[in-house]
């Protein structure tokens, strides 16, 4: 398989205090040292709890953000260095979905606007063409002609994410991140937009970076998963061997809090005890060990190394020397 994107130990922190002269003083370690592949035509799934990093990661892949160290690729190109400008051209085959489809429209654009505004950018388009498409691809997403004058308050939060993922599918990209692009919308509009996306990825052979904090809904469209920890990468597999045979604890307690549909079916509740460590002011060993059941001397010292456990499978773990 073909590798489209790749990260190499990309960190990124923010500055939330500042000294008396107003050098920034104290930091918040929001990505630390991720490193992961993302392979064509794959939908590759970052997961784990809010403030973990996973919503900061989408954004530094797309050059919303620019990494603090490490190197991204994208379709063998490195983009960590690049200017707004020189990102532009590039733009096209990377595009987002994001999590909140009424704040990501312009209120004061119509749709077919808000659809053909990157045909401006990014083709020679004259109007009657641009038009075109848009038609063609509100057709695509379960819309039609006659939804392209009107602005966004006229539609439901389903339509709403439908325009955007529309508006992602204009320029052809390669690669679209999707940031929770379903979490504001009702359950049976989820499943809906579910398979919208697992539909266009066959018609146009995307690839997908698909960032939630829903394991069900992440067991339903993915074929390799990261999980991520206070800002690490912790355990890195495809679906099958992470469902089947989770290796790391935070990963086992995730998965235990996923919901069965089997009244009969009774499994362990992990229940997570301990506080969070602050982003501020990692801890020097496991940044998961203040909660872990299986802590070690070492883990509180020593921070893990990723050790590949078998092919394909990744964990930052000390119990897997």
């Amino acid at each position: 398989m073909e590798k489209i994107l790749s990260l190499k130990n990309v960190s990124k922190t923010f500055p939330v205090g500042k000294t008396l002269l107003g050098k920034p003083d104290k930091f918040v370690h929001a990505v630390n040292n991720v490193s992961f592949d993302v392979y064509q035509g794959e939908t590759f799934s970052i997961v784990g709890e809010s403030g973990c990093g996973k919503s900061t990661t989408g954004r530094l892949i797309n050059h919303l953000l620019a990494p603090d160290s490490g190197e991204i690729h994208f379709m063998g190109k490195e983009i960590t260095k690049l200017t707004q400008d020189e990102m532009r051209p590039m733009r096209k085959d990377m595009q987002m979905i994001f999590q909140d489809p009424a704040g990501s429209l312009n209120p004061r654009m119509r749709v077919e606007d808000l659809i053909a505004e990157p045909l401006l950018i990014h083709t020679n388009m004259n109007k009657a063409e641009r038009m075109n498409v848009v038609n063609e691809l509100l057709g695509i997403v379960g819309l039609s002609s006659k939804h392209a004058k009107r602005y966004p308050h006229e539609f439901s939060g389903g339509q709403k994410q439908r325009i955007g993922i529309a508006r992602a599918l204009t320029v052809n990209p390669k690669l679209i991140i999707a940031d929770e692009p379903i979490s504001a919308l009702d359950v049976s509009i989820q499943a809906q937009v579910l398979n919208l996306l697992h539909n266009l990825q066959e018609k146009f052979s995307l690839t997908y970076v698909f960032i939630s904090h829903d394991l069900s809904v992440v067991e339903m469209i993915s074929d390799r998963i990261a999980v991520m920890y206070l800002g690490f990468v912790v355990e890195t597999a495809p679906k099958e061997l992470l469902y089947q045979n989770s290796l790391h604890p935070y990963t086992k307690a995730l998965l235990s809090a996923v919901p069965i549909p089997d009244p009969g079916h009774h499994k362990e509740r992990i229940i997570l005890e301990g506080d969070i460590p602050s982003t501020i002011d990692l801890p020097k060993g496991c940044p998961f060990a203040a909660r872990c059941r299986a802590c070690k001397p070492e883990c509180l010292e020593q921070r893990p190394v990723t050790r590949e456990v078998e092919p394909g499978h990744f964990v930052s773990c000390h119990l897997y020397k």
